[in-house]
C-alpha cells in the first residue's frame, strides 16, 4: 500500500459578485458557502481515499473545510492543527484587490505587477513586500512528510493556496513541477502525492483536482 498525502484548498470566502481581496496569515475569514468542502469529502469517498488522519491550518476557512470533508465523508476523525501551514503573510497587500496589488508591484504599472504575478503563480517567486520564506516553507512540507504521515497510511491536509504551491517540493524537482503546472491551486482544489515505503522523493498524481459540481 502506497503512503498518499491529499492536500486541499479551503472553500470560498468570498461570496458571487463580490470583489476578492489577497487574503493572507492577517486574515481570518470564514467560508461562504459548504459546496466545496462537502465535495472534497464526497471525492474522497467515492474514490476509496478516506484519511487515517486528517491535518489543517488554523485558519477558520481550513477548519471549516475540513470539517464538512469530515462530515462528507461519515467518518469519525480527530482535526489536528498545524500552526506551520497558516498561510504567507502578503505584507502591504493583504485585503487589497488584485488590481491594486498589481498596481503597486509595477509601481503603478499593472502590466508590470501582472507579470510579477505571473512569476508567484508559475514559479513561486515571492513579490516584494510579502512576508514568506521559501526556503523555510519548503522545510515545512519536508517535515511534515517526514514527521506526521505514517507510512503506507493516507493523509488529508487543508490548507492555503500560497502554502500549497511549494508542495510539490516533495517530487524533489520543484522548477520541473512548474514548468508542468500552474501553480496556483483553485478553492476546493485537490493535490495528491504517492510515494512507496524505499522511495527517496514523492510522485504527484493528481494536481489541483476540481471535485465540486
Amino acid at each position: 500500500m502506497r503512503t498518499k498525502i491529499i492536500i486541499a484548498r479551503h472553500g470560498n470566502t468570498f461570496r458571487p459578485g463580490e470583489t476578492p481581496t489577497r487574503v493572507g496569515a492577517r486574515t481570518d475569514l470564514p467560508l461562504v458557502e459548504t459546496e466545496r468542502g462537502k465535495s472534497i469529502g464526497l471525492y474522497l469517498k467515492e474514490h476509496g481515499l478516506i484519511p487515517h488522519k486528517i491535518y489543517s491550518s488554523p485558519l477558520a476557512r481550513c477548519i471549516e473545510t475540513a470539517g464538512l470533508a469530515v462530515k462528507a465523508m461519515n467518518i469519525k476523525r480527530d482535526l489536528a492543527i498545524l500552526p506551520c501551514f497558516t498561510e504567507i503573510d502578503y505584507g502591504a497587500d493583504e485585503n487589497k484587490t488584485e488590481e491594486e496589488v498589481m498596481l503597486r508591484l509595477g509601481n503603478g504599472n499593472i502590466e508590470k505587477g501582472r507579470i510579477i504575478i505571473d512569476e508567484w503563480n508559475k514559479k513561486a517567486i515571492v513579490p516584494d513586500g510579502w512576508r514568506a520564506d521559501p526556503r523555510q516553507i519548503i522545510k515545512t512540507w519536508e517535515d511534515f512528510a517526514e514527521r506526521e504521515v505514517p507510512p503506507r497510511q493516507t493523509v488529508l491536509l487543508v490548507a492555503s493556496n500560497g502554502i500549497i504551491r511549494f508542495a510539490p517540493c516533495l517530487t524533489g524537482s520543484f522548477e520541473q513541477f512548474s514548468q508542468e503546472y500552474d501553480l496556483k491551486v483553485a478553492t476546493g482544489g485537490l493535490c495528491i502525492f504517492e510515494k512507496e515505503d524505499r522511495e527517496p522523493f514523492w510522485t504527484c498524481t493528481a494536481w489541483n483536482i476540481k471535485p465540486y459540481r
